[in-house]
């Protein structure tokens, strides 16, 4: 089990998959399946019950992970960025 290269509180851009470009804060980092949270991107709808917060139950949207491969640190993408000369990855 390697070592993460992002941690809590970083700010990362997702570099692959359906949220490709999408800048958020690491909400929470899980070593043992490689992934984390990163705030704004791959939300999900998750239905919930009825409960006290919920009386009628509620279908509530909340971030799901993305898998560590699939971030960059903000400043290391910018870098590459400024290196390339372009304002975005996304550019051919």
């Amino acid at each position: 089990m390697a070592k993460a290269h992002v941690k809590k509180g970083d700010e990362v851009v997702v570099i692959a998959g359906t949220e490709r470009g999408k800048r958020g804060k690491i909400i929470s980092v899980f070593p043992k399946t490689q992934r984390v949270i990163v705030e704004g991107v791959k939300m999900i709808k998750k239905h919930v019950r009825k409960n006290r917060q919920n009386p009628q139950g509620a279908i509530i949207e909340r971030e799901g992970t993305v898998h560590l491969s699939n971030v960059m640190l903000a400043a290391k993408f910018d870098a590459r960025a400024a290196r390339r000369g372009g304002t975005s990855a996304n550019e051919s």
